[in-house]
């Protein structure tokens, strides 16, 4: 099956899945592919791209820089301080920031290159293997900090899907990210936080119904 048919297969998935369609946006995690996989994947009008290794997205935006194409470039994947300038310049969003001192640092280089950084906040929920991402109560502690950053916008919260095809715990991570997302946005963000992520290693149709607003599709597409 070409890119093309995956991604139509996928878009009508998100109409048929999610409960509300239209806020949901793609992800590709295009680190296995070639740049003719993008423009493949891009003649389909989706423009939302993720990469995971700063070099691949560097590469890939050195060549995509001249051409007419709309492609917005989303960092997904574990960030370290030191790698942050050299992505800010080139993505739009960061999906995993999960400690304040990266946030901090992604902020200072923003703050650096006159851009405002949208950034989702990486949570830890019960049944995950991952255990990256903040606890809700470290979170509590750095939250007034996080949100004195000028040049972060917090749009949302994510989290790792645990690796297991049991649809039981899936659909408990998903649901525990999803109470954490109303708590925090009835404490302290008065509703703005209106994305949600799950860094599906497996069915993207359970994110879909679980109400994900971005789904990484990379597997399913680049295979």
């Amino acid at each position: 099956m070409s890119i093309q048919a995956s991604v139509e297969e996928i878009l009508e998935d998100i109409k048929k899945y999610s409960p509300y369609p239209e806020k949901v946006k793609l992800i590709a995690v295009t680190k296995y592919s070639t740049v003719e996989d993008i423009e493949e994947f891009l003649k389909t009008g989706q423009n939302i791209c993720g990469e995971n290794k700063v070099q691949v997205v560097k590469d890939k935006i050195e060549y995509f820089k001249n051409k007419n194409t709309d492609i917005k470039w989303h960092f997904i994947g574990n960030l370290q301080k030191n790698k942050v300038k050299y992505i800010i310049d080139d993505v739009v969003a960061i999906h995993s920031v999960n400690k304040l001192s990266l946030a901090q640092e992604i902020n200072k280089k923003a703050e650096q290159s006159g851009k405002t950084m949208d950034v989702l906040l990486e949570i830890n929920v019960y049944g995950e293997e991952s255990k990256q991402g903040y606890s809700l109560d470290e979170l509590k502690c750095d939250i007034i900090e996080l949100k004195n950053l000028k040049n972060l916008n917090i749009i949302g919260v994510m989290t790792m899907a645990p690796f297991t095809d049991d649809e039981k715990i899936l659909r408990m991570v998903f649901s525990g990210l999803r109470k954490i997302k109303d708590e925090l946005n009835k404490e302290y963000f008065d509703n703005n936080l209106t994305e949600l992520s799950m860094g599906m290693s497996n069915d993207y149709k359970i994110a879909l119904q679980e109400g994900s607003t971005y789904i990484r599709v990379g597997t399913k597409i680049f295979k």
